[in-house]
């Protein structure tokens, strides 16, 4: 009996990382969301064009957009349609998570920003996350705990 070959994964599933958030934000609790795409958006995201840095959630009529996600157009693009590389994205969340984070938004300190973009089967998902600034001098500390980690893994390994 024959073995299917055919495979659904991809080699990589994520196609974006937002790695400055991780850097400014302390993560309070992350929502897995879908996107409303164009066919030349996704064929864009397919060959690994996408960036999500200074993009945010915003909250219009009980409805989740993304702002700022940067698609860039491939060339070969159908010829009928002009992309718009930063258009206003819907995120489609379940209505409870969309009530959950638009509570806290309204909070005072609390934001919604995008984490990564992967894949999931065939369908682009994008992990929204509901986070709390960081001070500078949490920066600073983070930054210590990190450098602390790494010379006390190396001064491990020089025991050993």
């Amino acid at each position: 009996m024959a073995k299917n070959t055919k495979s659904t994964a991809h080699k990589s599933s994520i196609i974006a990382t937002n790695k400055k958030a991780r850097a400014d934000y302390f993560i309070e609790k992350e929502f897995d969301a879908g996107l409303v795409l164009e066919g030349w958006e996704v064929k864009s995201l397919r060959s690994g064009k996408g960036q999500l840095t200074d993009s945010y959630v915003m909250f219009k009529n009980s409805e989740a957009w993304l702002i700022g996600l940067h698609i860039y157009p491939l060339l070969s693009a159908s010829t009928h349609i002009t992309p718009d590389p930063q258009r206003t994205r819907k995120l489609l969340l379940h209505k409870k998570e969309i009530e959950l984070i638009f509570g806290k938004v309204k909070q005072q300190g609390y934001s919604c920003v995008p984490l990564k973009m992967f894949w999931n089967k065939q369908m682009v998902k994008c992990k929204i996350a509901l986070v709390r600034g960081k001070k500078d001098y949490d920066k600073r500390h983070a930054i210590k705990e990190r450098d602390w980690k790494i010379q006390k893994s190396r001064l491990l390994k020089k025991i050993n």
